[in-house]
């Protein structure tokens, strides 16, 4: 047996699975975000609040994207 899980024990391929965790972890990262632009906005630290408003603006488009491509793909199967 080895370390790698294919799908045999969850029954979510390795692709599919990194997918859904993808999408969890990106919206997830935009979420936290949101309390460290508020905290970089209550100390006066307008650069960092906007460093992270685009970092969140990111992780929110893969997000989005990965929602899209999971659902292509949800409607193929």
């Amino acid at each position: 047996m080895t370390n790698e899980e294919t799908g045999s024990v969850t029954g979510t391929p390795d692709k599919d699975y990194n997918l859904v965790w993808f999408v969890e972890a990106s919206l997830s990262n935009a979420l936290r975000l949101e309390t460290y632009i508020q905290d970089a906005e209550r100390e006066g630290d307008t650069e960092l609040a906007d460093f992270f408003r685009r970092a969140q603006a990111a992780s929110r488009k893969g997000g989005e994207e990965g929602k899209r491509l999971l659902s292509d793909r949800l409607s193929r199967s």
